[in-house]
């Protein structure tokens, strides 16, 4: 992937974030039609992490993220991933890391805590410095928000969250949307950046520059839904 070029820019530049939106289109990951999300509402398109489910796709993904993350800035020690998508990310991540000589822990917690063998709620290397937190979408941030004060807690510091596909969707219902989208009020709520990918900007621009037609359909749904529910 030769397009992902590495940037000090607090966003994914537009080659890898293009780069990546066309892997999840032909992985199947990226998909488009009608889907009822979280929220009730009825979305032209659907991104479903589990779907990077081979050895092969799995691999590109975790080097999207790794070159997104070493392309940031961003000082960091360790890696952590929520339960449980994020487990499989945040391992992959760390895999794909040291592959570029990058060798740094990671750990996860589990959704219950143990209460044998080595018992608690978290598995892998101590909480230790400064942490980036890897996972796929930020919907309502619950579990971003856990994990953030669970390593607070260790005595360790989240310095970013890391996310494959920011929606850029505001919260709330219809009648009473939220001024800010889940990302927004994450980084407002706890001072720390959310690192994405690709966006939903980034999204349509590749709906708009493509040779397929099939895909290219699918703009004025996916751009009505922006106007309607974007930030």
């Amino acid at each position: 992937m030769s397009s992902m070029s590495p940037t000090a820019t607090g966003h994914a530049t537009d080659a890898l974030a293009q780069d990546f939106v066309k892997f999840s289109v032909e992985a199947g990951v990226l998909r488009f039609g009608e889907f009822k999300t979280k929220a009730g509402r009825l979305s032209p398109y659907f991104f479903n992490s589990g779907l990077f489910d081979d050895g092969a796709k799995l691999g590109r993904l975790a080097e999207f993220y790794a070159r997104r993350l070493l392309a940031s800035g961003i000082e960091f020690d360790m890696l952590f991933g929520p339960a449980y998508k994020g487990i499989t990310l945040a391992a992959a991540t760390a895999v794909e890391l040291a592959r570029l000589g990058r060798s740094v822990p990671f750990a996860h917690n589990r959704k219950e805590a143990k209460d044998h063998g080595e018992g608690g709620q978290m598995v892998g290397a101590p909480l230790r410095g400064r942490v980036v937190i890897i996972d796929d979408v930020i919907t309502d941030g619950a579990s971003k928000r856990e994990s953030v004060e669970m390593i607070r807690a260790a005595g360790a510091q989240p310095v970013s969250v890391l996310i494959a596909l920011d929606r850029m969707e505001r919260g709330g219902r219809d009648d009473n949307l939220s001024p800010r989208s889940a990302v927004e009020d994450l980084e407002r709520e706890y001072g720390i950046p959310v690192l994405a990918i690709a966006s939903l900007s980034d999204l349509l621009q590749y709906l708009r520059s493509t040779d397929d037609p099939a895909l290219s359909a699918h703009v004025p749904r996916v751009a009505a839904y922006r106007e309607r529910y974007g930030v």
